[in-house]
């Protein structure tokens, strides 16, 4: 693994910092769902909140 950007741009990650990444992506996959049902509450509140009266 190399890092794309920032000021480590070129180099490897250390271990704390996959561990990091392995945790997020984790945490992204098992609340997915979640996340995508609160994406689409939120975009229709916006639209009820959008309508003419």
């Amino acid at each position: 693994m190399i890092i794309l950007t920032g000021t480590r741009k070129g180099q490897a990650p250390s271990v704390a910092s996959v561990y990091r990444a392995l945790a997020e992506h984790e945490k992204k996959e098992e609340y997915s769902e979640a996340i995508e049902t609160a994406h689409a509450d939120f975009a229709a509140f916006q639209q009820r909140d959008h309508r003419p009266a």
